[in-house]
């Protein structure tokens, strides 16, 4: 059975940065994209960044600059750099398996795995 554990998130200041982790047991997550969403309260979740098998970067118009994904496939981990944080930034964030190898989708029904979530917190 696939899991996903996240880790590395926590209460921060606006401007500082946080880097996130979210490693894959129990299958594997080399050949496939890996993706992170995010969930603020009242809001539906939404794709923040992915990264496919071929290492190939894609991310949502407000972190673009700011967050960096990256994975190491030796290590069944996907991770992302979250620099100049924002209050905005405050959510839920997920880590999620594709059923695919690209990271051409970006909707949450492209993911076929999905960790329990972590919480993120920027005070301003």
């Amino acid at each position: 059975q696939v899991q996903l554990l996240e880790s590395g998130g926590r209460l921060v200041h606006a401007g500082d940065s946080l880097r996130l982790s979210c490693t894959t047991t129990g299958g594997t997550s080399s050949g496939y994209a890996m993706a992170w969403f995010r969930q603020a309260p009242g809001k539906e979740r939404e794709f923040v960044a992915n990264i496919g098998a071929d290492h190939m970067p894609r991310y949502t118009d407000s972190v673009k600059g700011r967050f960096t994904i990256s994975r190491d496939n030796a290590a069944a981990t996907v991770y992302m750099q979250m620099k100049s944080l924002k209050a905005e930034d405050t959510a839920i964030y997920y880590c999620a398996r594709s059923r695919y190898a690209l990271g051409d989708e970006t909707g949450i029904n492209a993911y076929l795995y999905w960790g329990q979530g972590i919480q993120v917190t920027v005070s301003s």
